[in-house]
């Protein structure tokens, strides 16, 4: 029999997306029943990342931070701020400004003093980076405070000579580190010689109160068709990602070329963040192949969720390999079919020929095919697909199973910590 992950142990049998805080120990007595009525979660859990500017670590962390406090513990952040912060204070949680977002070998240094200041002074549990740069400072600062560091490895980490790799293998010297998918745990394994013992799948996980259809009432959808200038009763083919080559946008319009004989409107959803120059060679290129009438470059919004009810289908083009895809998620969660590039960890969120489609990463002529294949379903086929999507996104990428599962982490390792001081005291 295969053994028992650490938070597998933590959670009750047959909890995987609640966190039953009775079943684990709290940092006040590590092993002992809470009081009754009084919530098991005592930790104080201290994360640390660049900024709250916005995006999906940012949107884990609050998740988190949320889930913390929700349970009975203290949660604090440490970053150099952003608008997320407002969100995380609303949450019960405490914001901590610091400079951790820099790559300034020095000031990276400089900031593990204050940091372990901060932790022996707020009685910090256990502290969990989740990007590199402010996870060299916040390891130094764990070891000084003699507390548990947690890292979360959020994608591949690109590297191409020694020293990058060097720099990168700082997100897998966590007592534990998270994966966010299969696929990002082998690429651990694989390239930082992480063992698997030390290593924890917990996927990313979706809000589903907000991803839901019925969620966003008809108004909210019809303003953002009026917007979009989106004709009537014309399929929308959408793909929402920001403007980064990667992403295969050019492999999307490529694809949208080779379905002359197909009625449909290409969108692309996803903000520039810098790069106007993609989005110029974007414009000149959906022009060069006649698409002017049938694509939609509409920019960033803050209603995906509405986004999602006016697509048709939902593509995932990009060109490398995913660290986990949230989009796809969300859209799945939407009841949308779902077309994916079969790389990184798209075969893990997509159920091929179920929820959605897998086709060889940039080959704008099996993408073609695809988005022809999910446009042409018929109507009862098309409600399985939406059916099997809603119920694999909500039986497999909520929020709350994220966040149980991420909580009984930092409660196992706590009580893992004190079990050892305990067994120390006795020899």
């Amino acid at each position: 029999m295969q053994a028992r992950s650490i938070v597998e142990q933590a959670l009750p049998v047959g909890a995987a997306g609640s966190l039953d805080v009775a079943a684990a120990p709290g940092a006040a007595a590590p092993g002992a029943a809470p009081p009754d009525g009084a919530p098991a979660f005592r930790l104080h859990i201290l994360q640390v990342l660049p900024s709250l500017a916005g995006g999906g670590v940012e949107r884990g962390t609050v998740d988190v931070a949320a889930a913390v406090v929700k349970a009975g513990g203290r949660a604090t952040v440490v970053s150099a701020g952003g608008p997320m912060v407002r969100e995380l204070e609303r949450a019960g949680a405490r914001h901590v400004v610091m400079g951790v977002d820099t790559k300034n070998a020095l000031e990276i240094w400089r900031n593990i003093r204050p940091l372990a200041r901060l932790i022996r002074s707020e009685r910090v549990d256990l502290v969990h980076a989740r990007s590199r740069a402010p996870a060299w400072s916040a390891r130094g600062a764990a070891k000084k405070a003699r507390v548990p560091f947690v890292t979360t490895f959020h994608g591949t980490y690109n590297f191409r000579n020694w020293f990058k790799k060097r720099y990168n293998a700082i997100m897998g010297s966590g007592d534990r580190v998270i994966a966010i998918s299969e696929f990002i745990a082998e690429h651990v394994r694989k390239h930082y010689r992480v063992p698997p013992e030390r290593i924890e799948v917990i996927r990313r996980g979706v809000d589903l109160e907000i991803f839901s259809p019925q969620a966003v009432p008809v108004p909210r959808i019809l303003t953002l068709a009026q917007r979009w200038r989106l004709p009537d009763g014309v399929p929308v083919v959408m793909l929402p990602a920001r403007l980064t080559r990667w992403k295969g946008q050019t492999v999307f319009l490529e694809a949208l070329a080779n379905l002359a004989d197909v009625e449909c409107m290409g969108v692309i959803v996803g903000g520039v963040q810098g790069r106007t120059s993609y989005r110029d060679e974007l414009e000149h290129r959906i022009k060069a192949l006649g698409l002017d009438s049938r694509v939609r470059l509409v920019g960033d919004i803050n209603d995906m969720a509405a986004a999602f009810m006016l697509a048709d289908v939902v593509v995932s083009a990009s060109t490398d390999p995913e660290a986990f895809g949230r989009i796809i998620v969300e859209a799945q969660a939407m009841g949308r079919p779902v077309i994916a590039s079969n790389h990184g960890a798209a075969p893990e969120t997509v159920l091929d020929g179920v929820t959605g489609w897998l086709v060889e990463p940039g080959d704008p002529a099996a993408l073609a095919g695809a988005i022809r294949a999910s446009l042409n379903v018929t109507s009862d086929r098309r409600r399985e697909i939406a059916e099997a999507a809603e119920r694999h996104a909500r039986g497999n990428f909520s929020k709350e199973t994220m966040c149980a599962k991420t909580l009984a982490l930092y409660q196992a390792l706590v009580a893992e910590k004190a079990r050892r001081a305990e067994r120390a005291r006795a020899r």
